[in-house]
């Protein structure tokens, strides 16, 4: 795999739901414990939201293009159930990650499986339903994907998984991650490098659910463990897409769409990167925040990190339109 070295930075990751009327909570797989919950409606009403089309997979090819721009097209032999073809009208469900705040409303975020960051290209969400069935998630020919490109260069493929490295169908404890594609998932090899033409990444991916394009962000750079205190936390941290907890902790660095979440505990009220994976020099700001009650409460503590860095982040209380403001504004940060 090629290592890369970007020279900036950016932010961040939070919550998202699918409780609200737009959205079919079950969608990912799994249902919130508490679909009730502040965090879950504040996920609700600002990450993106599930796009729905439908297509004809008797009269394949067949393409999608979403709000976002991105493209998607089906070939023919690429809808299964359970091996059988399938025939008909099949929607489509998808979800476009594209900005930093965009990650950070989803609840999502821009972690390597091994706990390094990514810097985000984009990533989606797609699921294909057929007669209210999810086609084979490891479909026999692959799809294609376009996703616009906001730079020059190349970028890689990744899967979403688990914090076990599971395709990411998990329950509420589930923490997101990113992992090259299993075996073939993308038509091509795992971890395939993407060429940027045309202002758009295309690329062949063999599975439905989470796609992403990222690179290693500072990757040449020393790396170092951080830890981070937080003061006066009201809740739980919260596992993917809000479907359980409350607060959230990221380092968002200044420059490139990376959002770093810190969510390994080390105590009631402390967590910490993973061992040695964070780019020492990195300028950027340490930001948490918590929805819990009714209660908005937000931190942050711009800084550079050093090497064995600890950091206090003080949760305040505030308002739902001061954490929106702070989340939007990461994506000019």
């Amino acid at each position: 795999m090629k290592k890369f070295n970007l020279t900036s930075v950016s932010v961040a990751a939070l919550l998202l739901l699918a409780v609200s009327c737009t959205k079919d909570k079950n969608d990912m797989g799994f249902v919130p414990t508490n679909p009730d919950g502040n965090a879950q409606q504040f996920v609700a009403s600002n990450a993106p939201k599930t796009q729905t089309m439908q297509i004809d997979a008797s009269n394949l090819p067949q393409s999608v293009t979403l709000k976002g721009g991105t493209k998607i097209t089906f070939p023919a032999g690429s809808l299964t159930v359970g091996g059988v073809a399938v025939t008909g009208t099949v929607t489509v469900e998808a979800v476009e990650v594209l900005k930093r705040s965009d990650v950070l409303f989803y609840g999502s975020n821009t972690n390597h499986i091994s706990g390094a960051p990514l810097a985000s290209d984009g990533f989606i969400y797609v699921n294909v339903k057929a007669n209210g069935t999810s086609v084979d998630n490891m479909m026999p020919v692959p799809m294609q994907i376009s996703i616009p490109a906001k730079r020059s260069g190349v970028t890689q493929l990744w899967e979403g998984v688990d914090q076990g490295g599971n395709p990411l169908v998990a329950g509420a404890a589930a923490q997101m991650a990113w992992a090259a594609p299993r075996k073939g998932a993308n038509g091509q090899d795992g971890g395939k490098e993407v060429a940027s033409v045309n202002n758009t990444f295309t690329f062949n991916f063999g599975s439905t659910g989470w796609i992403n394009t990222d690179v290693f962000y500072s990757y040449s750079n020393p790396k170092t463990t951080v830890n981070v205190d937080l003061v006066g936390n009201p809740g739980t941290l919260s596992s993917f897409h809000s479907y359980s907890g409350e607060t959230y902790v990221y380092f968002c660095a200044k420059g490139s769409n990376v959002a770093a979440q810190l969510y390994t505990t080390t105590g009631p009220n402390s967590v910490k990167s993973y061992d040695n994976v964070m780019p020492v020099g990195v300028e950027g700001k340490f930001l948490t925040f918590s929805i819990k009650d009714g209660k908005y409460y937000y931190g942050e503590l711009e800084s550079t990190i050093t090497a064995n860095q600890h950091v206090t982040l003080t949760l305040t209380e505030t308002t739902e339109a001061a954490v929106q403001t702070a989340i939007n504004s990461l994506d000019s940060y």
